[in-house]
């Protein structure tokens, strides 16, 4: 199993934070956003990450990351000049994917639960994180059947189709890389994550599993004041880095 932690993009509603730095390298109580994603990925036992940045900010990962050799891990890095939607990531990791599962995590995506063991797992097919929520039309959503199986999922949907949001955790088996390939943009001129999520849901190789504590995708100054409060009272015993 690889991983990859998506840290590109401008974070336009975190300005002006963002007009100096990356989003993923602002603080969160005592580190760096990117933390966060990474002891994700390293509790799981996950060793060789990649990650995507944007160029303007290349130089101040390196500073703070290095190859990884400090926290036991070994870093690559992938320039992404503009975003072209989430599942562009598989694209430009694609060599580095080679023949391997891949764990990819949204660099502002910080979990409360240990999902390490859901992870770990992992055996073929996809694997997708949902949280109940009380404003599923700002995420990508999944719908169930009476029998609490994954039978739709739909981007940001203008009608109620579920509660249930998909967070920003992803596990994919190696054909993620020609499936994303092969995937048209949407409207809005991006890959669509959704539609990989849809091509595996088509097969019946589509796991949900659920998320019971908190999660926050600190893209607002909102959710990254709850970030700070959370990562201060409940997240400093669970840290590895």
């Amino acid at each position: 199993m690889k991983g990859i932690i998506l840290a590109g993009g401008s974070a336009t509603r975190l300005r002006p934070c963002t007009k100096i730095t990356s989003k993923q390298l602002l603080p969160v109580y005592n580190k760096p956003m990117i933390y966060y994603p990474l002891n994700t990925l390293i509790k799981a036992g996950i060793t060789d990450i990649l990650i995507i940045i944007a160029p303007e900010y290349a130089g101040q990962f390196l500073n703070l990351l290095g190859s990884g050799k400090e926290f036991g891990i070994k870093l690559t890095y992938e320039v992404q000049e503009t975003t072209k939607g989430l599942a562009d990531a598989f694209i430009v990791g694609n060599h580095f994917i080679g023949d391997d599962d891949v764990t990819m995590i949204l660099g502002d995506n910080i979990f409360e639960d240990d999902l390490s063991g859901e992870i770990k797992n992992f055996k073929s097919g996809a694997k997708v994180f949902a949280k109940k929520v009380s404003d599923p039309e700002r995420f990508g959503v999944v719908r169930f059947d009476e029998n609490m199986r994954a039978n739709k999922i739909i981007e940001k949907p203008k009608k109620w189709i579920s509660d249930y949001a998909l967070t920003g955790l992803y596990v994919f088996d190696k054909r993620v890389v020609e499936v994303a390939k092969n995937v048209k943009p949407s409207k809005r001129g991006e890959i669509e994550i959704v539609d990989l999520h849809n091509w595996y849901l088509d097969r019946e190789e589509l796991d949900v599993a659920m998320v019971d504590g908190s999660w926050l995708d600190a893209g607002t100054f909102d959710s990254l004041l709850e970030a700070q409060v959370l990562a201060k009272e409940k997240l400093q015993d669970k840290m590895v880095i």
